[in-house]
């Protein structure tokens, strides 16, 4: 392989230019398209290689998509490279660090297909997750053959966010797939994110070639079953690279404010209008959100799904201090209610 390779993988200036003179003789570039227990698999100059950690990295903290710098001689990895974007869901027990999902993306695909598993809540997290990390996003409708409502499927899926780009697709037909030819050129990487069964592994296996193991639909519900157990990087034949998921039943958020109002700006430019600056959009008198809700402007879901995702991601971002101090509060708050209880009885 050529140093071209590395620029088809995605290799530019953005990752070059971190490279201290003394590493350029020592260390050589691989971007990672695997995470084992004590190694990773990588792409480099040389082809497809094994690499192992240093005392100083943890498996957790190397994402698919990363790139790094290694020692050929060792084939360790020296350091991680600093990222262009990172996508990242906080992980569902108490207190623990967000979950690195892949690093170095440009495009977010969120696939869902044309039934009952559509759901604007869901997509709406993918699209706050890809918004606070600077991902532009794809929506992939797959299954179109099997439903008697595309459009109306594809017309929820576009009123979401103005910026989303919409698809409806057939992954069986290679036609249709040339269609993501825009979003997978040469040094451009995709990450594929949706619940199972919706046909990520048809797209995965089209589009580059595999025959990864696919499931059905079950019938009673339209949810899949899970084939997909890792992340991995694949070379696609339009060029691009594409990240494969497994999939995700849930899509914790955090630090991802500015993604949430960016999905939801219309409602953050009508808050921004109400009379009051600390309203909460229930009953206050001159609430700009209520009033557009009365109007038919915005619909309660929406407002309901804005609110969800503001004090989940409100809660997660805090840190431990910040949860220790309003947890104390609480307690002093409950002890004073319980004074105050305790006297009124000895009345």
């Amino acid at each position: 392989m050529e140093k071209a390779f590395l620029v088809d993988l995605g290799w530019s200036p953005h990752f070059e230019n971190q490279m201290a003179q003394n590493e350029l003789a020592e260390y050589l570039p691989a971007r990672v398209s695997e995470i084992h227990y004590d190694q990773v698999s990588a792409y480099a100059e040389a082809g497809n290689i094994r690499l192992t950690f240093p005392a100083n990295i943890r498996a957790g903290e190397v994402g698919v998509g990363d790139w790094v710098l290694f020692d050929p001689e060792v084939s360790r990895i020296y350091r991680v490279l600093e990222r262009r974007s990172v996508l990242q869901r906080q992980a569902n027990l108490p207190n623990a660090k967000p979950q690195l999902m892949a690093a170095n993306l440009d495009t977010l695909m969120i696939v869902t297909s044309c039934n009952d598993e559509f759901n604007s809540a869901r997509v709406e997290r993918y699209l706050s997750l890809a918004q606070t990390s600077a991902i532009m996003p794809l929506l992939i409708l797959t299954k179109g053959d099997l439903s008697d409502n595309v459009e109306y499927y594809k017309k929820q899926a576009e009123g979401l966010s103005p910026i989303m780009s919409v698809l409806v697709l057939d992954a069986r037909e290679a036609e249709q797939l040339d269609q993501l030819a825009p979003w997978l050129s040469k040094g451009e990487t995709a990450a594929l994110v949706g619940s199972s069964g919706v046909g990520k592994t048809t797209l995965l296996n089209g589009l580059t070639g595999g025959n990864e193991a696919t499931q059905t639909i079950r019938g009673d519900d339209a949810k899949g079953r899970h084939t997909t157990t890792a992340r991995s990087l694949h070379q696609t034949h339009l060029g691009g690279w594409l990240i494969d998921m497994p999939g995700i039943r849930s899509v914790g958020l955090t630090e991802s404010a500015e993604g949430i109002s960016q999905v939801f700006s219309e409602i953050v430019e009508l808050a921004a209008q109400c009379k009051f600056s600390n309203c909460a959009h229930k009953s206050e008198p001159g609430c700009a959100v209520q009033g557009a809700i009365e109007k038919g402007d915005i619909n309660q879901g929406e407002f309901e799904r804005w609110e969800k995702l503001r004090r989940e991601d409100q809660y997660n971002s805090e840190t431990i201090a910040d949860k220790r101090a309003r947890y104390r509060s609480l307690g002093r708050a409950s002890a004073a209610a319980a004074n105050v209880k305790s006297k009124k009885s000895r009345r």
